[in-house]
């Protein structure tokens, strides 16, 4: 059915499989050899900076070789920066609103890097995430060395991984540097805003993670019209609710750390199946993975976590999608 409203597609609907099995290998790869490692060295705790530095090898499915070399060199260091930067945040006694303006900044030079160099998947979702939820930890100086070692190891483990397909087959790796694309201004401001205004308000309510509002707003700003803007914030919302009960039952049931690990595992490898196909699909393993992530790096009640879990997602895309809607184009023409 093709004539289906977009909200219904956008909900129901599946897209192509297009060789998801190949990017979930590499995602699953990338975040189980650390993940594995710090479990044999019993530092399990410096799981998240390994987990963001993994986000690396989700940059470039779609691009050749040398395109998602060049792809994920960029995304990784930036992934890098934002991992070092959020534990140089949580060093300050006022980490949880000196955070706010230094991700609104993040989140504006990322989406315009994004739109440069036309990252995929888009815009600032994945800087935002590791930068807010890594400041929102309590730091000491000590832990600058682990999140650097282990964010830039698992960064450039991820491209190595990106870059195996090229050695196997013989190609080359290297190629004539694509043309810059132009930088929307709009595009710019409006992360910017969303992480802002989502910040302060998640901030001033007093919730456990307003990261995750600032995280949220941006999901439906990755994309520059209203209707796939609003599209992916029913998504965000949906899938979000439905996957705290699986996250529920996982936390619950308090899992020994190495089967937690493994169960990061699969769901990372889930995701990376769905999240093309269908977003609240791939939502239901984001949403636990997530909650497990941070849960080892900084234990909290179960309750706290899934209830400021959902209230800040539903913050975050209200002022993500109010932001696309107020901005989108032709508005003040109009008034």
């Amino acid at each position: 059915m093709t004539d289906r409203h977009p909200l219904i597609q956008g909900l129901l609907g599946f897209g192509p499989h297009s060789g998801a099995h190949r990017v979930a290998l590499r995602a699953g790869l990338s975040i189980a050899v650390p993940l594995l490692v710090l479990f044999s060295i019993d530092h399990v705790e410096w799981s998240i900076y390994a987990a963001f530095g993994a986000f690396t090898s989700l940059y470039g499915r779609s691009s050749d070789y040398a395109g998602r070399l060049r792809m994920q060199s960029v995304a990784g260091g930036v992934l890098v920066a934002s991992v070092i930067g959020g534990v140089l945040v949580g060093l300050s006694p006022a980490r949880s609103w000196l955070v706010i303006p230094l991700a609104a900044l993040l989140a504006a030079g990322s989406a315009a890097l994004s739109d440069r160099q036309r990252w995929h998947p888009p815009g600032a979702l994945f800087p935002i995430f590791a930068f807010t939820a890594c400041a929102s930890i309590p730091a000491t100086p000590a832990l600058l060395v682990p999140a650097t070692v282990v964010s830039v190891s698992v960064a450039a483990f991820s491209i190595l991984l990106g870059a195996t397909g090229a050695l196997r087959r013989g190609r080359s790796l290297t190629g004539a540097r694509p043309e810059a694309h132009p930088i929307e201004l709009r595009h710019v401001i409006r992360a910017a805003a969303g992480v802002l205004i989502a910040g302060t308000i998640a901030t001033s309510i007093g919730i456990g993670h307003p990261y995750w509002a600032m995280v949220s707003a941006v999901v439906p700003l990755a994309s520059r019209e209203f209707v796939p803007q609003l599209v992916r914030g029913v998504q965000r919302i949906v899938g979000t609710v439905i996957g705290l009960a699986l996250a529920a039952l996982l936390l619950w049931w308090s899992p020994p750390t190495l089967v937690a690990l493994v169960i990061v595992i699969v769901l990372q490898f889930a995701v990376e199946l769905l999240v093309g196909r269908n977003y609240v699909l791939a939502l239901l393993f984001i949403t636990p993975l997530a909650l497990l992530m941070v849960h080892l790096a900084s234990p909290a009640p179960t309750a706290g976590l899934i209830l400021d879990r959902g209230i800040e997602t539903i913050i975050g895309v209200v002022v993500g999608v109010g932001i696309g809607y107020l901005t989108r184009p032709g508005t003040f023409r109009r008034r």
